[in-house]
């Protein structure tokens, strides 16, 4: 049988109830749960930066001929692509980049200054190296990486970036100094958070140990007077600045300064190897913050726009489902009592007098009556039925 409008209200409500408070729940759950699923990396990272500029750059092959020269005001562009590889799942990820830095006045391998590729593992929210596996850094082609532990920030910040000193690794130094936080700012109508790091003066053969590193030669290959040979240390430093958007951690945008110099001693900068200026170009910065952008709106919509809606929705629900069950309780009041009976319908036998015979234990047939109920009758007219000693006297008598 069909159900009655009033059950199907009190069901509606019922439901509407429960959603509201389920909806409610959510909205107060929703921003730590989604928070710490949405607040990761994302594993379909792809991207390619490229900084521009000019710098003074040695011509390797004048220092092996014995007349060492630097050509000056070259134009240089750092080429990085940086994509995801394995091992990476739901917590950490592997990232490579590749990363090239090539002058701009020579061509095909002649224009390459130098190259490497950079692996490393990181947690997909704090963006920290788990040296688990140990990252690795590849400069000889055809040679398998070198192995390299390190404890800093590299290709992105964490997520809700603090302004406070963070560890930063350096790939050339393969060291971790602290990188500083400086101010806020604007790029592009962005906000960014500006970080300052100097890498302090480091002997590249010691930290990194290779034949370019550490190179003996003639002294007058060096433009030292004499024929003996001397050994002079590859040193590097870099003064670097970067902004970075305070919400996903990307990096807006990034310059350095570096140096590179031969020397028996880091005071001494017998001969320099490269002196370079080079910054994100446009394109590169545009491309990053659309990036940034794109990682805010999600963020937002889990952690703001979906618990909002939850929280209007469900109050909604709430409040209907509240409205809606008092409306069909006072609603079935009014039915009730409209049901109730009222009388017969028959104004003769409604308003009749009502008579009431006790036979008492003087029943018929000798039956004792006593404990009997009472029988009520309507008066009868007495003209019609006689005189009421008469229906008392006979009625039981003749009745089968």
């Amino acid at each position: 049988m069909a159900n009655s409008p009033g059950r199907t209200s009190r069901i509606l409500a019922c439901v509407l109830v429960a959603l509201g408070a389920f909806l409610l729940t959510c909205a107060a759950l929703l921003p730590t749960y989604t928070k710490s699923h949405a607040l990761k990396t994302p594993l379909d990272l792809e991207v390619t930066i490229v900084a521009n500029g000019k710098g003074s750059v040695l011509d390797v092959a004048s220092l092996a001929s014995g007349t060492a020269h630097v050509d000056k005001d070259v134009p240089l562009t750092v080429q990085r692509f940086v994509t995801v590889e394995d091992p990476s799942n739901a917590d950490i990820m592997t990232v490579q980049s590749g990363q090239t830095l090539r002058r701009g006045d020579k061509s095909g391998d002649a224009a390459v200054v130098n190259a490497l590729v950079d692996r490393v593992t990181v947690d997909r929210k704090t963006s920290m190296p788990t040296n688990d596996p140990v990252g690795t850094i590849q400069t000889q082609p055809g040679r398998p990486g070198i192995p390299v532990e390190r404890h800093g920030l590299q290709y992105k910040w964490p997520f809700d970036v603090e302004k406070k000193t963070y560890p930063y690794f350096d790939v050339t130094a393969r060291t971790t100094n602290p990188i500083d936080f400086v101010d806020q700012t604007e790029i592009n109508g962005m906000k960014v958070y500006k970080f300052h790091q100097v890498v302090p003066v480091t002997d590249l053969s010691k930290t990194a140990p290779g034949s370019d590193n550490l190179v003996s030669l003639p002294a007058k290959n060096w433009g030292l007077p004499g024929d003996a040979p001397v050994t002079m240390h590859r040193y590097y430093t870099d003064d670097r600045t970067m902004w970075v958007d305070p919400v996903t951690g990307t990096i807006i945008k990034s310059t350095d300064h570096m140096t590179q110099y031969f020397g028996r001693n880091p005071e001494e900068r017998a001969l320099t190897v490269l002196d370079m200026n080079v910054s994100f170009n446009e394109a590169t910065i545009e491309y990053q913050i659309n990036q940034a952008k794109d990682g805010q709106d999600k963020i937002s919509l889990y952690t703001r726009i979906l618990p909002l809606v939850a929280l209007i929705v469900g109050l909604i629900a709430l409040i209907g489902g509240v409205i809606l069950g008092l409306r069909s309780v006072k609603q079935r009041g009014v039915s009730m009592k409209k049901q109730a009976p009222a009388g017969s319908g028959d104004p003769a036998f409604d308003n009749a007098e009502t008579q009431v015979i006790d036979y008492g234990k003087g029943g018929p047939a000798g039956q004792d009556w006593g404990e009997a109920n009472t029988e009520v009758f309507p008066a009868a007219d007495q003209h019609e039925h006689g005189s009421h000693e008469k229906g008392t006297d006979e009625g039981p008598a003749n009745r089968d």
